[in-house]
């Protein structure tokens, strides 16, 4: 029996691990920002990109965590952090919070969709399958920026940001209820998810705020 009984098994992994990359890297920028250590990067991009699965796997009582199952993920981060530290001074890069739009889109384009099949395999109802899918996506991100002493970016830049997961999860949904392909709806997920964030970025959209 190989690693993968599917080809469809493999698409999923392979999305987790372009989501983990991109939200670590996420990870890594925001800690350079505040200008951290190399154990405050490292924690950050861990948290980044195991944040919002682990609550996830907490939520659905999947053990053990995903990051435990694929243990090559841990070394993954811990290599990442080190290259790109040392990438970003050798070429002064500079960790502005522009620098972190792309990765955090595409990262919570994955996340969501993995989350969303996560939960769909897990039988849950399709309400739930959708919150797993914004939960995965959203919270690593979240976690990152309380341990860096900010509000998450999620809640205080006005641009839809939980919104894309929520309607790219109910794309996903709908796809698995006309019988689509699997790596179909996953992908449609991406696509939305991710499409709508560079959207309202590009567009600056902004959701109506809290007026006192």
């Amino acid at each position: 029996m190989s690693w993968f009984e599917t080809p469809f098994e493999l698409l999923r992994y392979l999305l987790e691990v372009a989501a983990t990359i991109a939200f670590a890297l996420s990870g890594v920028i925001m800690a350079a920002r505040k200008r951290l250590d190399i154990v405050g990067v490292c924690v950050v991009a861990f948290v980044a990109a195991f944040g919002g699965g682990t609550l996830r796997d907490l939520l659905l009582d999947q053990r053990p965590f995903f990051w435990v199952r694929h243990v090559g993920f841990v070394w993954g981060i811990l290599a990442l952090c080190a290259v790109a530290m040392l990438f970003m001074r050798q070429h002064h890069f500079q960790p502005t919070e522009r620098a972190m739009l792309l990765p955090d889109a595409i990262g919570l384009g994955l996340f969501a969709a993995v989350g969303v099949d996560v939960a769909c395999a897990a039988e849950m109802p399709a309400l739930v399958a959708v919150m797993m899918g914004l939960i995965t996506g959203v919270f690593g991100g979240v976690l990152r920026d309380v341990l860096c002493n900010e509000i998450p970016q999620a809640f205080n830049d006005h641009r839809p940001y939980a919104l894309c997961a929520f309607v790219g999860g109910w794309a996903d949904i709908g796809l698995r209820q006309l019988e689509a392909p699997a790596w179909l709806t996953l992908l449609a997920c991406v696509v939305v998810t991710a499409g709508l964030r560079g959207l309202a970025l590009w567009r600056n959209w902004q959701l109506p705020i809290w007026r006192v």
